[in-house]
């Protein structure tokens, strides 16, 4: 497909090396002439100079003819201005980055007023997935399926933990849970694992269940976290306001340390459900005066990845139970595999796999349609979600009797509101919703698991 990308910042950047990865024809609008230089070093890309509200740069770039633009510059309004003009001039869907809280009540109503095809909020994505894992602190990351329904958790075996040196065929009747271990992570490599596998210390696992299966599984299995009542977020974002509203719903009591005094009295007024201090949060005493050794969560959500670390380690050292940091640079992932620092948010990340989600599902063509995707494993690794149609290959077989390409996996079916952890006997319907694993880059449609009938 034809597609364009307006602005290189962090996310247009991801996306347009994921995108070109998968084998569309990427072309980037951006005004800055070193961003360009830059991106045309690094990536297989058209590049056009020039601001993305002028119709003659959409035109240069190709929008009449484009399958698709995401708009991602840093002012919301510039975004809603390019997503105009390129559906004016012929572009067949337009995704757009539009991050301000004040316009998140109005989503829906903006995304048909200007034509738009899907709003993007990184911020509040991001928000969203640090609420799911501070709900869920037995894991250092949560995933969900078909509304909730199934979530996919990542867990770190503890050395001589009950699943070190488990198989995982006895997994289920170990722990009387019905999940099941989809992806491991050991040492670098990733695997999809079978029932002979054998789980060892420090591996990462992805383990899929509904939640109360996951939590029967947590306890059982000696890995239980208490629930968390208070939480530290260290800066004022964008991400924090988000973040704070949503745990103020689910009651839990949040503080927030901010060293910019205007940024504090903004937020004050945004979220009066939360505790605002302002004060210098990279200082151990600002932290200590401030209560982190009563958190039972700290998370950090600066500008600076460096500041996120440092605290977050140092909030480790001071025993709080629960901690996430957010990070951008690929390249600190190393380093933060054995500081203790396990649950890593990206909002360059979530919006990449949204936006790849939405292109794989343009190319769909067949009789399933894709409602999900993440990324696991450093990107080795995809979870998918598809909505099965009466047309797929797979319907009405025995799974026993599929012949599925080597590393997939078909991890639950979400049928109406009961959830099935599938076996040999198990027959796919119309109408399900199927979650897979699978190496990245491998499904675009759920017909691609399927190598040949027996």
């Amino acid at each position: 497909m034809k597609i364009i990308i307006a602005g290189a910042g962090k996310i247009g950047r991801t996306v347009a090396a994921l995108l070109s990865q998968e084998g569309h024809d990427i072309t980037i609008i951006e005004e800055k002439a070193e961003t360009i230089a830059a991106i045309s070093n690094e990536l297989d890309v058209i590049c056009v100079e020039g601001s993305a509200t002028n119709p003659e740069v959409l035109q240069e770039a190709g929008a009449a003819q484009a399958d698709l633009l995401m708009v991602a510059t840093q002012h919301d309004e510039v975004n809603m201005v390019c997503g105009v003009s390129a559906r004016h001039l012929g572009t067949r869907h337009v995704i757009a980055r539009i991050r301000d809280p004040e316009y998140l009540n109005q989503t829906e109503f903006l995304r048909e007023a200007l034509g738009l095809s899907v709003i993007i909020n990184p911020e509040y994505e991001c928000a969203k997935e640090i609420s799911r894992i501070l709900r869920f602190p037995s894991a250092v990351r949560v995933d969900t399926f078909s509304k909730g329904s199934v979530e996919l958790v990542e867990h770190r075996v503890a050395e001589g933990s009950k699943l070190d040196g488990l198989p995982l065929h006895q997994l289920q009747q170990r722990f009387d849970a019905k999940v099941l271990v989809g992806v491991v992570v050991r040492e670098g490599e990733t695997i999809i694992p079978n029932g002979d596998f054998i789980l060892q210390g420090g591996d990462r696992l992805g383990i899929t269940g509904d939640a109360r299966e996951l939590r029967r599984f947590f306890l059982a299995s000696g890995q239980y976290v208490k629930p968390v009542r208070k939480a530290m977020l260290l800066g004022g974002g964008r991400i924090a306001v988000y973040l704070a509203r949503l745990l103020a719903e689910v009651g839990i009591s949040v503080t927030v340390v901010e060293r910019d005094r205007a940024t504090c009295d903004l937020i004050c007024d945004m979220i009066p459900e939360a505790l605002i201090v302002c004060g210098d949060g990279t200082r151990s005493d600002v932290l200590l005066e401030d209560g982190i050794t009563a958190a039972d969560a700290f998370v950090a959500l600066t500008g600076e990845d460096g500041d996120n670390i440092i605290t977050s380690m140092y909030a480790h050292r001071c025993g709080v139970s629960k901690i996430v940091a957010k990070v951008n640079r690929e390249h600190f992932s190393e380093i933060l595999e054995n500081s203790g620092l396990d649950s890593i948010v990206s909002p360059k990340t979530m919006v990449a796999q949204q936006i790849v989600r939405y292109v794989r599902a343009m190319d769909n063509s067949m009789g399933s349609s894709m409602e999900t995707l993440y990324h696991l494993a450093d990107g080795s690794v995809e979870a998918l979600e598809f909505r099965v149609g009466a047309e797929a290959s797979c319907v009405g077989i025995p799974l026993k009797d599929l012949r599925l390409r080597p590393n997939i996996l078909i991890c639950a079916l979400i049928r109406g509101r009961e959830t099935l952890l599938p076996d040999g006997a198990t027959v796919i319907q119309p109408g399900d919703h199927a979650v897979i694993v699978a190496a990245a880059g491998r499904l675009k449609n759920i017909d691609d698991m399927v190598e040949g009938l027996r």
